[in-house]
Parts: C-alpha cells; structure tokens; sequence
C-alpha cells in the first residue's frame, strides 16, 4: 500500500456546540483546513479554547464533527472510522489510567483493545524506552506524575499507530523526565512516527517542530515551516543592560519595552521604520546610561503574540 502525503488532512471542519439555556451557541471550528505532512513534528498552538481539543477529539473519536472532510493516514473518519482511529495513537492532557492497575496490566488491556495479538504486543518493550521497567509491577497509584504522564505515551503507542498525537505531554513534568520524554519521541519520528503536538512551552515547539499551525478563536491564522513563521515579523529586539538594574521598563516614545529578571530591558522595533541608532538615541533622551547592548530576532512567542492578538481584535 502507498503511504499517503499526509498523515492528516482536515478540509472544511466545523464544529458547533448548540445553544443550551444557560449558553448561546458556540462554533469551536470554524471551517478549519488543515494537512499534517507524514513523518513531519507539527506544532499546534493556540491560546486557551482556541479551538485545539476540540480537534484532537474529533480526531480521537471522541467528538463528532458538525461538518467537513477528516482523513488520518488516508483514511477518512467517516467511511472508514475503525481504520481511521488505529491509525492514531492520542496522548491527553489528563492522566487517564487505573490506579489499580500496574503499568504491565494497562498497557496489556490497552493492546488488547486494540485487538493485537499477545504475541505482538511490546509491553516490557514500551515500558522500556520509557524508563518504567522497574515500575512494570507497581500499582499505577504509586507513580509519580512524571511517571504517569510517560504511562500514558507507552500506553498510546500500545498498538505502533503511525500518528502520535500528544495533548501538553509535558506540562508539570520537571527537566529530566522532559527529556527523556522528548528523546524518546525524537527517536519515534525518525523510524517514521508523525508527531503532532499541543504545548504551551513556545520554546518546545521552536526547537521540535518542522512546521507550525497557530489556531485561534476556531480558525488556523498560520500555518508553515517553523522558520518561515519566524521570519513573519519586521521587527527586531534591543537588549538594553543599564549601568544600574531597573525595577520597570521605561518609557520610550514609538517603542516597546519590556523588562527583563536582570534588570535589562527589551526595546522592540520595525526594521523597515527604525534602527538600533534610533533606539539608542531614545534610550539616551531619557538619561539613561547604557553598560551593554545586544540584539535579537523575534522567537516564537513574538509571533505568537502578534498572530493572535490581530485575530482577537478582528470580528468575530
């Protein structure tokens, strides 16, 4: 069989929440188009109901779409649902495991779910290259949440899904399990494993992701490569460390300022309008004295920002 293009493809996808008598109706989607190339890391980002669960749970299975086209490796949801869902494997934001089960149990009922046959399942395999053999006897109530949290990957990975789909996979997991969170992933993607990921560390998704999707208020207002999104904006940052710290960013007439933890500020300008001369010379009118200066490009939370700020402000 040919392997497709894309891993997802989403054209037209709407979701509405009817009006109940407490709350009008509400679109989460907003005819969202959408292709996830295969073997890509693609970032999904977006502020709080922007619109991201209610996709992974159509997705998923879980939610049922209101309207539009929805294929996962081919497959689409509709037609061939079965099919379409084995072919994902979904990593949600909460922890959703027996605390009377051990790690071994659940991933054995979760393959079994799946239908794989006992033969072919890579419990102690899985269990493995996630750190948590030496838990595979331990109830899951015993687990850490770090711990929990890499359950539940091994548990999404359970029937070897060419799609992973990871809903926040780190949030308040510390550093190391982090990484080894991450370099386990890395390792999926390069034998062939899509990833798609949820996060609110802006930082993760610029160093992981090929490509990015930014949603908003149901609606994608980016989609590209991780550095063509990053050349988005004309603007550059200033770092500014005064000869004293200061407590709050000054006021700089046509500039932004933002304060930094070491006392040092970030002064942000359009390239085509200004220059670092000119933000010299306003830091200076206000008699402040410069120890050092650098500067910077936009990261991916300047775009972020910015992309979705505009979206805000537009109507709805």
């Amino acid at each position: 069989m040919d392997l497709p293009d894309y891993a997802i493809e989403a054209e037209g996808l709407v979701k509405t929440y009817p009006a109940t008598k407490t709350t009008p109706e509400m679109r989460a989607l907003k005819g969202v188009d959408l292709k996830i190339p295969r073997g890509a890391i693609f970032g999904l980002l977006g502020p709080n109901g922007a619109g991201k669960s209610t996709f992974i749970n159509i997705l998923a299975g879980l939610c049922k779409k209101t309207s539009g086209t929805v294929r996962i490796w081919g497959r689409d949801i509709d037609e061939r649902p079965r099919d379409a869902r084995a072919a994902i494997g979904v990593v949600p934001q909460e922890i959703a495991a027996d605390p009377f089960f051990t790690p071994r149990e659940s991933l054995e009922v979760q393959a079994g779910m799946y239908g794989v046959p006992p033969g072919e399942r890579r419990t102690m395999e899985l269990l493995e290259a996630l750190g948590l053999a030496d838990k595979a006897s331990a109830y899951v109530r015993q687990l850490s949440g770090g711990m929990k949290r890499r359950l539940m990957v091994a548990k999404a990975m359970t029937h070897n899904p060419p799609v992973l789909i990871l809903d926040e996979p780190t949030a308040g997991v510390d550093v190391e399990l982090r990484r080894q969170l991450w370099a386990y992933v890395l390792e999926l993607n390069r034998k062939g494993v899509t990833i798609v990921l949820t996060t609110h560390y802006l930082e993760e998704a610029q160093e992981l992701c090929d490509q990015i999707a930014i949603v908003n208020r149901g609606e994608v207002v980016a989609c590209e490569p991780t550095t063509t999104l990053l050349r988005r904006l004309d603007t550059r940052n200033v770092i500014v460390l005064p000869e004293e710290p200061l407590a709050a960013a000054p006021q700089l007439a046509g500039f932004e300022t933002r304060l930094r933890p070491d006392g040092s500020f970030a002064v942000t300008y359009r390239t085509g309008q200004s220059s670092v001369e000119q933000v010299l010379a306003a830091v200076r009118a206000i008699g402040l004295h410069i120890k050092d200066i650098s500067t910077e490009d936009p990261d991916l939370e300047d775009v972020f920002v910015a992309l979705t700020t505009a979206t805000e402000k537009a109507p709805a």
